[in-house]
């Protein structure tokens, strides 16, 4: 796929180390690639995908990183890695459903409990302070029109922090965009997020 060309990713475009000629690949962004390589056995398609938009890239991972990679008493990795199936799943992103789903159940050690949220978040077997989570989570992905500061409290209620709070908000928000992203360049997951964390360790 070419820089700033719409239209669908073929396999060959974003299963490789890059999407782009090697010799264009910045450094940085060539060797935060290799190292999601050297850790995870693959590359991820949204890493290959965006390597063409270096710029891009680097906004969108450390955007990332700011939200994603924290843990804090009432709002975990695993707690983070909840919302975007959720929410991602509301917005019918098969690929952000598929990869975060597969981190969630690693996480989690459970390998339930990513297909039972995104398929029927109403009956996933969440306890209080995480369904407030979710619920809230898909309000605000769903119809943000429809809520306000007063719709915060009930994460409050369940412990979350205002700290906590923004990190909500900016990860329905973020991944907002990364869906968009995937349905517009037909981003498609790897294979292997389809096995990870579905046999409990």
């Amino acid at each position: 796929m070419a820089a700033g060309t719409v239209g669908a990713m073929a396999d060959d475009d974003v299963n490789g180390a890059t999407s782009a000629a090697e010799g264009e690949i910045p450094a940085d962004i060539a060797e935060r690639i290799e190292a999601v390589r050297e850790k995870s056995g693959f590359v991820p398609n949204v890493f290959t995908g965006l390597a063409e938009r270096p710029e891009l890239f680097r906004a969108f991972f450390h955007f990332h990183d700011l939200v994603m990679d924290r843990d804090t008493p009432a709002l975990s990795k695993a707690d983070r890695e909840l919302i975007v199936v959720a929410t991602s799943a509301a917005n019918s992103c098969t690929y952000c459903v598929v990869a975060h789903g597969a981190i969630l159940r690693i996480r989690d050690k459970d390998p339930e409990i990513a297909d039972l949220v995104s398929v029927d978040p109403a009956k996933a077997p969440l306890d209080d302070r995480r369904r407030a989570i979710v619920d809230y989570s898909l309000r605000l992905a769903r119809t943000p029109e429809d809520v306000g500061p007063d719709d915060a409290e009930a994460l409050r209620t369940v412990g979350l922090t205002d700290d906590d709070i923004w990190d909500v908000v900016s990860i329905v928000g973020f991944f907002g965009l990364s869906n968009r992203l995937a349905h517009a360049f037909d981003m498609r997951p790897n294979p292997e997020f389809f096995l990870m964390g579905r046999t409990p360790r």
